[in-house]
């Protein structure tokens, strides 16, 4: 153990346990229960795979279902074509469909292979007993690895279809739980785009040491290449908005803290870029500065739901760059874990 696994304090660490406390019986005193609305195309498709292959599928929790995740799953895990299904559980839910459908998937003689990141905090036990459940039924089960933690949210399946691999992919920016998915705000992307499958699948190899640097174009994966991939994005709005154009930057996410993307921010504020920050938690850039970050707004949200999603969307002098992802811009998440962050190519999905 390093001094990094070591947590001191009071008696009560696990706060997340509170999500546990019964409901006050006063109904005055708890939220109006809000159901969530049905996916315009995922809740009514007979095969996910179908939706996913007709076009990129964008879901919104907890306004939306988690539903269609498990679907995808549980009809992976029946379905005789699917041959491979790859994946990375961070947290867990104690007892899970979807944990149901990865172990009967592995129990039928697919190819799955398991990312856990078993250092999850307050999640360890949770995720050492799934992990011991899906070994058990035949699945490939990998650990963390030490120093650096598994942080992404991405699923990766392949299928036989007239001797050829059709490849599916899902990348969010919340965990695959079904618990969390009514509490957090997050997006998840569903897509067959060949690049992005591609390239996902590489991600996968590096976690199972066949690769030791999957080599990417679409994706933005850290520790590799998200850091230069956002500052050239930031770069170019300052050049747009050098050059007389307008610069625009809107970032969501759960906490800004690295030091060189602040200061690549005040840089494009200085510049004339218009920049919006939806930060939830810590946030160490001081916006409405003269002469530093006069350009810059912060709004924190702090309401019914925990804001989760990270959302990066850059003006690109009217062709809008929009990206989704698990990375906030903290110098962990860029250079000491693996995120992975997806642009929506699809212009239907804005």
């Amino acid at each position: 153990m390093s001094n990094a696994d070591i947590i001191l304090g009071g008696a009560h660490h696990n706060f997340k346990d509170f999500f546990g406390f019964p409901n006050p019986t006063n109904k005055l005193l708890s939220n109006v229960e809000l159901a969530p609305k049905p996916h315009p195309m995922l809740s009514t498709c007979d095969s996910v795979f179908t939706a996913i292959t007709a076009k990129d599928q964008l879901i919104h929790y907890p306004y939306q279902s988690f539903e269609p995740v498990i679907k995808l799953l549980e009809e992976a895990a029946h379905d005789e074509q699917v041959t491979t299904i790859k994946m990375t559980l961070y947290r867990v839910a104690e007892s899970s469909r979807l944990n149901d459908a990865i172990a009967l998937a592995a129990k039928k003689g697919k190819t799955v292979v398991i990312f856990i990141e078993a250092k999850a905090r307050f999640d360890e036990e949770n995720n050492l007993k799934w992990g011991k459940i899906f070994k058990d039924n035949g699945a490939k089960v990998i650990y963390s690895y030490p120093g650096i933690k598994v942080h992404s949210k991405i699923l990766y399946i392949e299928r036989t279809l007239k001797n050829t691999t059709q490849r599916y992919c899902y990348i969010g920016t919340g965990n695959f739980n079904e618990n969390t998915a009514k509490l957090y705000t997050d997006f998840g992307l569903m897509t067959a785009n060949k690049k992005i499958t591609k390239e996902l699948n590489r991600v996968f190899l590096v976690l199972e040491g066949v690769l030791i640097v999957p080599k990417v174009k679409k994706l933005l994966i850290s520790p590799f290449t998200s850091r230069h991939k956002f500052s050239v994005l930031v770069e170019r709005e300052i050049a747009f908005a050098h050059a007389g154009k307008q610069g625009m930057i809107i970032l969501k996410m759960n906490s800004l803290q690295d030091n060189n993307m602040i200061k690549l921010l005040y840089k494009a504020s200085n510049a004339g870029v218009k920049i919006r920050l939806l930060i939830r938690g810590i946030c160490c850039l001081v916006p409405g500065i003269k002469g530093q970050s006069e350009n810059i707004t912060v709004t924190s949200i702090i309401d019914r739901f925990l804001e989760h999603g990270r959302v990066y969307l850059f003006g690109n002098n009217g062709d809008e760059k929009l990206f989704i992802g698990s990375a906030d811009w903290m110098t962990r998440n860029l250079s000491h874990r693996i995120e992975v962050v997806t642009p929506v190519l699809d212009p239907r999905q804005f």
